[in-house]
């Protein structure tokens, strides 16, 4: 773990410098407190499409992917049947895994019900943010609270939803933050996760 400066003289997380794709995306979401459900759906449905393949991959198919999914519309995802799945597993522009297709198609279902329990996928998911805001010596693949939520989610009846493949996703939507000391983002994160842990979501 180390950072990098870039030509344009700014510091950023090692895996944050190139390519360019990866650096808007380091210097403009990754890390920054997310409440809205559309987005922290999205999220958690594209970490369960990574699985065992790269970041940059999906990364490059995103827009690919909210085209197909109606932009990760909870209600209309939920309603996809038979005729959606395979019109999925014909797109060439996303990653065609079949069990990770119909995951998505089911963790729609199972967020509606989480909704409803809790008001907010927001509410659900902030309620596993961890206190501290120290900046990470290491990064680990794992922590308590992702195998704790994992647990919890995967007993709700969601897929592709495992430790890291959770952990993830909390780095991703800011429940944690692990950008590095001196890394350009870690301020802008750190005062975006301040601001939605003071609130009452």
């Amino acid at each position: 773990m180390r950072l990098l400066t870039g030509p344009d003289g700014i510091a950023r997380c090692w895996w944050g410098a190139e390519p360019d794709i990866y650096r808007r995306y380091h210097d403009d979401e990754w890390g920054m407190a997310t409440t809205e459900d559309r987005d922290l759906f999205e999220k958690v449905c594209l970490e369960g499409f990574q699985a065992g393949l790269s970041w940059l991959t999906i990364l490059r198919k995103r827009d690919n992917f909210r085209a197909a999914f109606h932009d990760f519309s909870i209600e209309e995802v939920a309603g996809y049947g038979e005729r959606e799945v395979t019109r999925l597993l014909g797109d060439a522009g996303i990653v065609r895994h079949q069990g990770k297709i119909r995951s998505t198609i089911n963790n729609a279902k199972r967020a509606i019900e989480l909704r409803e329990e809790t008001g907010s996928l927001a509410s659900y998911f902030w309620g596993w943010a961890p206190d501290s805001d120290d900046a990470p010596i290491e990064i680990p693949a794992v922590t308590a609270e992702s195998t704790a939520m994992s647990k919890d989610l995967k007993s709700r009846g969601w897929s592709f939803v495992g430790p890291t493949t959770i952990y993830a996703f909390m780095q991703a939507m800011g429940l944690v933050n692990d950008h590095l000391d001196g890394c350009v983002a870690r301020g802008p994160s750190a005062a975006s996760r301040r601001h939605v842990i003071a609130r009452t979501l």
